[in-house]
């Protein structure tokens, strides 16, 4: 027969007691009550704050952006095609906040700072709030370096400068993402891409904080060619400029299609390099004036010799200025 004591039995209880761990987990969940088009809308969750990560049931992370009474709208970092009605999901308490290293250069990225290009995991010790305050204007200086885009009729015409903020805008199908595709894929892996908060936080920094530089390519879809719509003219004046691509001017055969007419850059020749300066002083012009006369001979009969002449010219630097899709030129070329 087995003896019980009455002390060890005591300590064991004594054990237990001291193990045991009084704390209170309070967790904020919700429930999906419909996802789509990268938007997810979440019932619950009522102690969630703007910008705050969110965790899905199946793994998907999320940003909580819309605070609404009776829902909350996430933006869903992923496809989230996993994620199913009526599914729970976890607030996590942060802000969403990303890990900032020297040692993400060169490497491929999704919004929140995790690798997809297949290279192993980057370790940092420092967090950035995604939402942070845009730079002073006393932190900031003029505009200087250019953004080489690889596009003759860009960069020699409507130069973009490092810091700068250059409107792409267009009807539907008239090649802005290639434009702006093209001048990423052009960049040497120092390129870093809700209106105002996000394009003012575009600058050039000043020596004392190290000369780095925010360059924002926007992208805005115009209806048949209409530029005086309200988000068109909202980002316009935001913007230092804008690039317009023309639908008729890419049914005609021009790519990029580039109205030089409407399209300007309020930094102008400052983001140029001094050769190219020389080479496109008057192109611009030179362009604009044919569009004029180009306009004007199609109802007249009897052209003059020097007008024929300049019809010429621009139909030459029409020519000259025309590029393919990833066709990317040097600086040289």
């Amino acid at each position: 027969m087995v003896t019980i004591r009455a002390d060890e039995i005591s300590n064991i209880i004594r054990e237990r007691i001291e193990q045991y761990n009084r704390e209170v987990k309070i967790v904020n969940t919700g429930t999906v009550l419909q996802v789509g088009d990268g938007i997810a809308r979440i019932h619950g969750l009522d102690e969630v704050m703007a910008g705050e990560l969110v965790d899905f049931e199946e793994g998907t992370i999320g940003i909580a952006l819309n605070l609404e009474s009776n829902n909350v709208g996430v933006v869903l970092i992923g496809d989230g095609l996993l994620i199913k009605e009526r599914s729970s999901v976890k607030a996590t308490g942060r802000i969403a906040q990303i890990p900032v290293s020297e040692a993400y250069l060169g490497h491929v990225v999704n919004a929140l700072a995790k690798p997809i290009d297949g290279r192993g995991e980057i370790s940092a010790s420092e967090f950035r709030l995604i939402e942070s305050s845009a730079p002073t204007i006393i932190s900031r200086r003029s505009v200087y370096e250019p953004l080489q885009t690889a596009f003759i009729a860009i960069d020699s015409i409507i130069p973009i400068g490092r810091g700068q903020r250059e409107l792409i805008i267009g009807d539907r199908q008239t090649g802005k993402t290639a434009v702006a595709t093209d001048t990423i894929l052009n960049q040497q892996g120092d390129v870093f891409y809700l209106h105002s908060r996000l394009l003012e936080r575009a600058a050039k920094l000043s020596s004392s904080l190290g000369e780095g530089s925010m360059t924002a390519l926007p992208i805005v879809e115009t209806q048949s060619g209409d530029v005086s719509a309200y988000i068109p003219t909202n980002v316009i004046s935001i913007t230092d400029g804008q690039i317009f691509l023309s639908a008729d001017l890419f049914n005609f055969g021009i790519r990029p299609a580039i109205n030089v007419g409407i399209s300007v850059s309020r930094v102008g020749s400052a983001a140029q390099i001094k050769a190219m300066k020389q080479v496109a002083g008057k192109l611009k012009l030179e362009l604009a004036q044919f569009a004029e006369l180009e306009a004007f001979a199609q109802f007249a009969s009897d052209l003059g010799k020097a007008t024929q002449n300049q019809l010429a010219i621009g139909q030459r630097l029409c020519e000259l200025i025309k590029q393919s899709q990833s066709a990317p030129l040097t600086v040289a070329e």
